[in-house]
């Protein structure tokens, strides 16, 4: 009897029901719980902002798409969707729509279709977006409103420094950690979301939520979210231990500014972040390095987008030096 031919294909050999489309979509289902908090603190304001965003990605993609690069439309698989909502959870509530558009078109059409579009960009786009208009419009875009009462209304009306600008100016005016004690919130309303900062910061309960579904889905594991995570709280643990007085405690630093929205949503990007696990923890221990840096010696008070783009272009290298062994290969045996 005959036996069967072998079929030689090229790779992927195993197949999965798991598509881009479906993990982008589960993406999405996480940042939800942080959107509604956003809408709860905000009220219309963040609808508008979100909205915005997520329109404006989908609109530039659709068009740099269809008539300058002439290929595949592709707002369909969920990238865009992301990038507009990362984008709006980078932005503070009641900043002019133009500028929201503005950050939209760098995102789509520089970070991301310039480079070749999903799978090829080598930043995160929406870190791009929210970076170019940090830089280009830094009054704006560190204009914090604070909570409104009435959801109805738009907050832009009032604004207040977030937990991490207190600290900074505070102490670079001569205040010590105690004397600013007053002016923070408690880690309570951190950890619930009640204070002022960008829209997807809001609160640490509802990212931490959204963090565990996706790595219950195995869309992201988690190495980069702890070792970012542990990295900026061993640092800011070591010199709050040296002089609580002039350094902030690990969970102000932790609960805080971005730190779990760029550990859990950004740093995790698929595309942007090393494939392997050592590789991973690599690149999440110089985010969390980078990150305390800024947020201690520089003039920024957040630092996680910039600490990010940083290690966005090191994943390359970090690629290629962890690159895992093929399979089949032999270990190169040691010279006695």
């Amino acid at each position: 009897m005959d036996s069967p031919p072998i079929v030689i294909s090229a790779s992927p050999h195993v197949h999965s029901d798991r598509t881009s489309k479906r993990i982008m979509y589960d993406v999405v289902i996480a940042m939800v719980p942080a959107f509604l908090v956003s809408l709860y603190v905000f009220g219309v304001s963040a609808f508008i902002a979100t909205a915005t965003a997520v329109v404006s990605c989908l609109l530039f993609e659709y068009l740099i798409q269809k008539y300058l690069l002439r290929t595949e439309i592709t707002i369909a698989d969920g990238s865009a969707l992301i990038t507009g909502i990362l984008l709006a959870f980078n932005l503070p509530a009641g900043l002019p729509i133009w500028m929201i558009v503005v950050g939209s078109l760098v995102a789509i059409g520089i970070a991301k279709l310039s480079f070749g579009g999903l799978g090829f960009n080598i930043f995160n786009p929406a870190l791009v977006g929210r970076v170019f208009l940090l830089v280009s419009f830094p009054v704006q875009m560190t204009l914090w409103p604070t909570a409104v009462e009435n959801n109805t209304t738009l907050a832009d009306a009032i604004t207040g420094a977030t937990t991490l600008g207190i600290i900074k100016d505070g102490l670079q005016f001569g205040g010590t950690m105690t004397e600013l004690s007053a002016q923070l919130p408690s880690h309570l309303n951190l950890f619930l979301g009640i204070t002022g900062g960008s829209l997807g910061e809001m609160s640490a309960l509802a990212l931490l939520l959204g963090g565990l579904y996706l790595i219950a889905r195995k869309v992201i594991t988690w190495h980069i979210p702890v070792a970012v995570l542990g990295t900026m709280a061993l640092m800011t643990g070591i010199f709050w231990w040296a002089d609580p007085q002039h350094y902030a405690n690990p969970l102000i630093h932790i609960l805080s500014g971005g730190a779990i929205l760029g550990a859990f949503y950004m740093a995790t990007d698929l595309v942007t972040s090393p494939v392997t696990k050592k590789g991973m923890l690599i690149f999440a221990i110089g985010i969390g390095v980078i990150t305390v840096v800024i947020r201690l010696f520089g003039s920024y008070p957040e630092g996680i987008s910039f600490a990010i783009l940083i290690m966005n272009a090191f994943v390359p290298l970090i690629n290629k030096y962890f690159k895992p062994r093929r399979f089949g290969s032999k270990i190169k045996a040691k010279i006695v």
